[in-house]
């Protein structure tokens, strides 16, 4: 794994050093610096949700990102030992950008502030700005490029460090999976066997893209063998070795125009007709390996309130996202690919963007959301279930 993008960093803050947000087209917003002190560069997005700061600050999609946060008070119920979402408890954010920093926790589990965990992992915030603001110029803009300044790099001329800012790497075309994915496979054991004791459900082989710990839980809670793999692994001896029941392939930062390793690794899933389920970066993997195109959204999805239309059955779930990227397509339109008739099974209510794709003999099929919820709602959960379901029918 590769370092946080924190350029450089102290682990000591005062509450009234100064801070700077400074974004790639030249808007600067100040306040003081919380976490650790420095610079940190990324694509500053926003999200939507009123809690669960842990969770997001943890999950590994959001690698290079420097996150603003529209709930106006971060912080009040500390950092606990519990809640972190990728393996080791990592804080994967660039850096946070919050209005009000809760000045004390008042959670029964929380271990230390926010503040204590940033400046352990050197993980750069600003607070006191105007995080309306903020997201108003994000959404008219669009996910931009950004650095946080703090300390004396706040002191240096706005115009080298808008410079600075958009001399980095774009989000665009960038291959970070690899970047956030385990180095070596690890196993889980079921919770419980089979209905009779007698051992795991199933095995599944788990594609870890940038997997938050609560979807390998998700599995093991039903019974099942959870093998996960590093991004990009040769599927073909994966399967002789472990004889997955299923194939999933996990959430993930960056461009899924660059995943043409695990496009292939996909192909070949799908073509020994192995059960095959997707979330997030592995719904535009599977459509990718379907014949979709991918696109950025002008400033992605991410919140746990995003509702979605199942077109398959009508239904309306409120879904947890992550994402910046999409797949092309139109619902109600199938389409033929190389493994038989596909179509995409659901879109976004908000902007209709595809949401879920299916193989229409039912041997695959992904969404675009988080069914594992941490944080967000339950709606989405039975399509960890579904995927049972699909590997109990196709043995």
């Amino acid at each position: 794994m590769t370092d946080n993008t924190t350029e450089k960093s102290t682990a000591v803050t005062s509450s009234r050093t100064p801070a700077l947000l400074v974004l790639g087209d030249g808007r600067v917003f100040r306040g003081r610096a919380f976490g650790a002190t420095g610079t940190t560069l990324g694509e500053a997005v926003f999200t939507t949700g009123m809690t669960g700061y842990q969770e997001t600050m943890t999950d590994p999609s959001y690698h290079r990102q420097i996150v603003v946060a529209t709930a106006p008070q971060i912080g009040n119920t500390g950092w606990n030992d519990e809640d972190g979402e990728s393996h080791g408890d990592r804080i994967w954010v660039a850096g946070l950008v919050i209005r009000d920093l809760s000045h004390t926790v008042s959670n029964w589990r929380a271990a230390r502030s926010l503040p204590e965990e940033m400046e352990k992992q050197g993980v750069i915030g600003i607070q006191g700005v105007d995080t309306r603001a903020i997201v108003r110029h994000l959404r008219d803009k669009g996910s931009v490029a950004a650095g946080v300044f703090s300390g004396e790099d706040a002191a240096r001329p706005v115009e080298e460090l808008v410079a600075e800012v958009n001399a980095q790497q774009s989000m665009a075309g960038a291959d970070l999976a690899s970047e956030v994915s385990t180095d070596e496979t690890y196993v889980l054991e079921p919770e419980g066997g089979d209905q009779h004791g007698s051992g795991p459900r199933f095995t599944v082989l788990a594609y870890d893209m940038g997997i938050k710990t609560n979807t390998p839980r998700n599995f093991v809670a039903r019974g099942i063998r959870t093998v996960v793999v590093p991004a990009n692994s040769p599927v073909e001896p994966l399967i002789e070795q472990y004889n997955p029941d299923g194939v999933f392939i996990s959430n993930g930062p960056g461009d899924p125009a660059t995943a043409d390793v695990m496009v292939e690794q996909v192909r070949t899933v799908l073509g020994k007709k192995i059960p095959l389920f997707g979330i997030c970066f592995g719904n535009q993997i599977l459509g990718r390996a379907l014949g979709m195109d991918t696109y950025k959204l002008k400033f992605g999805h991410r919140g746990i309130n995003v509702p979605v239309l199942n077109h398959l059955t009508g239904k309306i779930d409120i879904t947890s996202q992550n994402h910046g990227f999409a797949l092309s397509g139109r619902a109600g339109e199938p389409f033929d690919t190389d493994f038989g008739t596909a179509q995409v099974t659901h879109t976004c209510l908000n902007d209709d963007c595809v949401e879920g794709v299916a193989l229409d003999n039912g041997l695959a099929f992904s969404v675009q959301y988080h069914p594992e919820a941490a944080a967000g709602p339950h709606d989405a959960n039975p399509l960890f279930d579904q995927f049972i379901e699909l590997m109990e029918g196709n043995n």
